[in-house]
C-alpha cells in the first residue's frame, strides 16, 4: 500500500484546510484509515480515524467540533477537514493505513504511513 498525503500549508488561526492521502496498491475498502501529526520535539499524536465503509469514525478531544474525517472509497482518498485552526494544531500530519477490524488510535496498530504533510498555523 501506498500512500501519498497533501493539502498541507500555511494558515492564519481561525482558518481551515482541508488535507487528502490517496492511497494505491490494494482495495482501498480493506482497511481503515487514520491521521496522527507531529509537532517538533513532541511524540506522533493521534488526531482522527476512519473505518472501512466510513459508518464509524473517532477523533481526539483536541480536535473534536473542529475536524472531521471522511473517505471516498471509489476515490481510494481518505480527508481530513479541519476548520477553526489554532496554532497548537501546527504539525506534520500523516495519514496511516490499518488493515485490522478496529477503528485505531493507537499508532502502532498501523500498517503503511504516507509521507506527512506540514500545517503550519499563524496566529
Amino acid at each position: 500500500v501506498q500512500l501519498q498525503a497533501s493539502g498541507g500549508g500555511l494558515v492564519q488561526a481561525g482558518g481551515s484546510l482541508r488535507l487528502s492521502c490517496a492511497a494505491s496498491g490494494r482495495t482501498f475498502s480493506s482497511y481503515a484509515m487514520g491521521w496522527f501529526r507531529q509537532a517538533p520535539g513532541m511524540e506522533r499524536e493521534f488526531v482522527a480515524a476512519i473505518s472501512r465503509g466510513g459508518g464509524s469514525s473517532r477523533y481526539a478531544d483536541s480536535v473534536k467540533g473542529r475536524f472531521t474525517i471522511s473517505r471516498d472509497n471509489a476515490k481510494n482518498t481518505v480527508y481530513l477537514r479541519m476548520n477553526n485552526l489554532k496554532p497548537e494544531d501546527t504539525a506534520v500530519y500523516y495519514c496511516g493505513a490499518d488493515l485490522g477490524y478496529t477503528v485505531s488510535t493507537h499508532q502502532y496498530e498501523y500498517d503503511y504511513w504516507g509521507q506527512g504533510t506540514q500545517v503550519t498555523v499563524s496566529s
